[in-house]
């Protein structure tokens, strides 16, 4: 095991959210602490994988208490890849924020709520222990549910209830699987429950609702069908960074505790629960695009659409490879970016083409070439239009598909995939194409918070588009690390 200060990670934002509270009324300040803690968090990212790669996943006991008695920090390369995208969306959220946020936002502190969230979304990606991911979580909720409301306006209101209240029910649902592990095995360490069953260790019924408990947590928390209501009916009410940051990273912390749960602490309940989870995602990706096909409301579309992809995730999960897996992380990152990208495209919509109603919106192919140039890079890479980075992340999960023989679920992926286009399509048509109608409000100008953050995050998907090689490394490295895990 390699060495490395795993803290760091916690230390950043938690230590940028406290500054920010010290300099409250001081805005200007706020906005760029803000933006140096996310920008420090990412380049340290970067540093932890490149030392996951050379030398194996990095481990931290807290207090040199060893697990699974003490708190386990643990960092494989799925742990470093997810936070170190962490804190590139967070930098294009900090950025995006100097130009999106009104002044009254951040006097209610919003950007010491927005590390608080970093924090917690670290932590998550961090720990090894599932009481210490259910209170990382409880972080997350708590900051999200400020951030979601933090406008005061109905609409916001409604969606933070909305999202507040069914994300407790999946806490709750949460905390009894935990209760029910530690009533069985008498630990909550994940390298520690799966060592134990595999020594046979607890009860077969014990063991099977403990992962059907934390089945339905994690699929709640990720907008897995049919326990996605909450995600379309909150995630167009926020502010456009607010909406961004949460597309991009909020259900694929439910997605990496799906992943993480199911491969080193419940390997052995694979056989029962990954046919379940197979068809729960087929119906996921179906659905999810059916709701953004019907839409005519940018966000809701862009919402709905977040539904549709998590299927494709669930799905290399459910297919239970090694390549699928190594699919399904490369299909995360990418999806990450691309999300984050396209939420800010909507916010680009909004101010220039006149609203986010497509109805009464348009024009923007003439008035802002280079909008529609930004929007088509990630609009694509989401149909999965070679040679875009969504191309290559549905390529290899499809190809996995098909070698399994699951001939109906290769089928309607790539079925989810021409709607998934088709809904790209009506926004490019509708806000880019067709003539600016009459009875468009007025087009506001774009601040340059707007615009850098869209050009990085196009950048990195048109880099995984021609050099995919590396994220599909790093994504074999973290896929074969989580089926070998490391030992206590």
């Amino acid at each position: 095991m390699s060495r490395f200060p795993l803290y760091i990670f916690l230390l950043i934002p938690l230590s940028a959210a406290i500054t920010l509270i010290l300099l409250q009324g001081r805005a200007v300040a706020q906005r760029w602490v803000s933006v140096s803690s996310a920008a420090l968090l990412s380049a340290t990212g970067f540093l932890l994988i490149e030392t996951v790669r050379a030398s194996g996943p990095v481990i931290l006991d807290a207090g040199g208490w060893a697990a699974p008695v003490g708190i386990r920090l643990q960092a494989d390369m799925l742990s470093a890849m997810m936070v170190t995208i962490t804190g590139i969306v967070g930098f294009c959220g900090a950025l995006h924020a100097i130009a999106e946020v009104p002044a009254n936002e951040e006097r209610r502190g919003f950007h010491a709520f927005y590390q608080f969230l970093l924090f917690g979304v670290c932590g998550a990606f961090l720990t090894n222990d599932i009481f210490n991911l259910y209170v990382w979580f409880e972080v997350m909720l708590l900051s999200s549910f400020v951030l979601i409301a933090l406008g005061g306006k109905k609409a916001q209101t409604e969606g933070a209830v909305k999202y507040v209240v069914l994300n407790i029910v999946a806490s709750l649902i949460f905390l009894l699987g935990a209760g029910m592990i530690y009533a069985t095995f008498g630990t909550l360490n994940f390298t520690d429950i799966g060592e134990r069953i595999a020594r046979g260790e607890g009860s077969q019924v014990g063991t099977r609702l403990s992962a059907v408990f934390l089945l339905l947590a994690f699929s709640a928390k990720a907008g897995v069908f049919p326990l996605y209501a909450w995600l379309p009916s909150s995630y167009h009410t926020p502010g456009h960074t607010i909406s961004a940051v949460f597309a991009g990273l909020l259900t694929k912390v439910g997605i990496y505790a799906l992943i993480r749960t199911f491969t080193t602490a419940f390997q052995s309940e694979q056989d029962f629960i990954f046919p379940l989870l197979l068809w729960v995602s087929l119906f996921t990706m179906v659905t999810g695009v059916l709701g953004a096909a019907s839409q005519f409301h940018t966000r809701r579309i862009l919402s709905f659409h977040i539904i549709s992809q998590i299927g494709y995730m669930t799905l290399g999960l459910a297919l239970g490879t090694e390549g699928a897996l190594m699919a399904t992380i490369f299909y995360v990152i990418h999806h990450i970016l691309v999300k984050t990208n396209l939420f800010f495209a909507a916010a680009a919509i909004d101010r220039t083409g006149g609203g986010e109603d497509l109805n009464h919106t348009g024009g923007l192919y003439r008035s802002a070439p280079w909008l529609a140039g930004l929007f088509l890079v990630s609009a694509l890479s989401l149909g999965g239009i070679p040679p875009l980075s969504g191309f290559w992340a549905k390529l290899a999960l499809i190809k996995e598909t098909l070698g399994m023989g699951a001939w109906i679920a290769a089928g309607i992926a790539l079925a989810v995939g021409l709607l998934t286009l088709f809904s790209m399509t009506k926004i490019w048509s509708e806000a880019f194409w067709k003539d600016r109608p009459e009875d468009t409000a007025p087009a506001r100008a774009l601040h340059w918070g707007h615009v850098v953050p869209m050009i990085i995050l196009a950048t990195a998907t048109l880099i995984l588009t021609f050099y995919p090689t590396y994220l599909l490394e790093l994504s074999q490295i973290a896929a074969r690390q989580l089926f070998i895990p490391a030992r206590l």
